[in-house]
């Protein structure tokens, strides 16, 4: 748990034990606010409300464009959220772009690949989402299935643009993962792309019915789960209270 030391009396008082500081990525992409249409670092507000009602502080972490204050920001960091959004430029594991698959984001995946395996190095504990799970299986050398309804011959994955599906997953019951949801979960989801060949130390632990992969974990991390779906959609909040527990120290 983060510590602050206070002042004398009259200022902010005491010494006291403060929730921690949880980093969420964020998009970086143009949007429209009052009479303007900028480029903007911008974030789904669930991210943030599932952050701080877990009892964390949400602190928004945008694409940098240098990679040198990589650690010094993890420093200021207890735990990590990689968040959702659009697909990892197929060239990053060595595949050709599908049609299907989306334009590439090149400075979202750079630091982002850079960011998950800073974490990784300083044992930070995280929790992967949507593209955050495939990111993080592109950084330990995976590859990405880049277009479902053609690999399992339905759409129940994204039933519509837009619009959260839900579905059920099976978890293994010896995983972190299970021993938070339990062996099975009804769950939000909504994406296209999933993980294919898994990266280096990541362990499957849930799976939809058709087999597709819904979460792994980091063997040998202190808290290193990554998970298909959108917890931050729904009401069970038992994924980022785990999280913000181990990033305060409980």
């Amino acid at each position: 748990m983060r510590e602050v030391t206070r002042g004398a009396p009259g200022d902010p008082g005491g010494t006291a034990n403060a929730p921690p500081l949880i980093g969420i990525t964020t998009y970086l992409e143009p949007a429209r606010w009052g009479v303007w249409v900028r480029e903007a670092a911008l974030l789904p507000a669930p991210y943030v409300r599932a952050v701080e009602r877990s009892g964390g502080v949400p602190v928004l972490v945008p694409p940098l464009a240098g990679l040198g204050g990589t650690r010094t920001l993890l420093r200021g960091l207890d735990g990590i959220v990689f968040a959702g959004g659009g697909d990892v430029d197929p060239r990053l594991y060595g595949a050709e772009r599908h049609a299907e698959t989306g334009p590439p984001q090149p400075h979202r995946d750079r630091f982002e690949l850079a960011l998950v395996r800073a974490v990784v190095d300083a044992d930070l504990p995280f929790l992967a989402i949507c593209r955050g799970m495939q990111v993080l299986n592109v950084a330990r050398g995976g590859a990405l299935v880049q277009h479902l309804p053609e690999a399992v011959g339905h759409e129940r994955h994204a039933p519509a643009a837009g619009m959260i599906g839900r579905h059920r997953v099976r978890i293994s019951g010896t995983s972190v993962l299970g021993k938070i949801l339990g062996e099975a979960a009804e769950v939000p989801a909504y994406h296209h792309q999933a993980v294919g060949r898994l990266g280096k130390g990541l362990t499957a632990v849930a799976w939809a019915d058709d087999q597709v992969v819904e979460g792994v974990e980091l063997q040998g991390h202190r808290f290193g789960l990554g998970v298909q779906w959108h917890p931050e959609e729904g009401d069970d909040r038992r994924l980022f209270e785990a999280l913000v527990a181990e990033a305060g120290g409980g």
